[in-house]
């Protein structure tokens, strides 16, 4: 996966795929497996599809950072999210993201994490605002936008879905995340104009 660096007031961050935002429940944090919710196509498990987080890499000790607490709010939202505990993982991330301002790293994945979890519960209007939040910190990253794109494919908005998704690949054309998404994409309005 490609690496970039960005600088986030003041530190910088590798952006790189979160895995723990499409780990299906009991699965290690390695694989990625798509969301296989009623509201989108299920795909190989080999393919990344879904949401990806834009604040950078969660292994801290690798930068020299202090790992953060794994019962803290955080980390207690990511468990229950890859064990599909949806409801849970909202209540944990928006907690964190409650505690912010804070260290920028940490305040993004609350913030994707919280809309993430709204998309799974298919509270959108929520989505919509926790997403604006890590806009406000990350600004348009290309993962941040292919968060949004996905989130608006599995509104069924394949329009503001696409936009989203074409803006993220101008951004990181090599990203299969972004990819895969707009394949995805396709499918979801062929799917949509044969069942007219």
């Amino acid at each position: 996966m490609a690496t970039c660096v960005v600088v986030l007031t003041g530190c910088e961050a590798g952006h790189k795929a979160v895995e723990w935002l499409d780990t299906p429940p009991g699965a290690p944090q390695a694989g990625v497996t798509p969301n296989n919710s009623a509201a989108s196509p299920p795909l190989a498990d080999a393919e990344p599809t879904g949401s990806i987080l834009g604040a950078g890499n969660l292994d801290t000790a690798a930068r020299g950072v202090v790992p953060l607490d794994p019962s803290d709010d955080l980390n207690l939202g990511k468990r229950h999210f890859r064990d599909a505990n949806y409801g849970l993982a909202e209540q944990y991330f928006r907690r964190a993201a409650e505690k912010a301002p804070g260290e920028a790293r940490h305040d993004a994945e609350a913030w994707l994490g919280l809309a993430a979890s709204y998309d799974r519960l298919r509270r959108f209007d929520l989505a919509d605002r926790a997403y604006a939040q890590a806009l406000k910190i990350l600004g348009p990253t290309p993962e941040l936008l292919n968060n949004i794109g996905y989130s608006y494919l599995l509104r069924g908005d394949y329009a503001r879905a696409r936009d989203k998704l074409l803006a993220a690949r101008a951004k990181d054309p090599d990203s299969p995340y972004v990819r895969n998404n707009l394949v995805l994409l396709e499918k979801s309005e062929r799917r949509n104009r044969t069942t007219r």
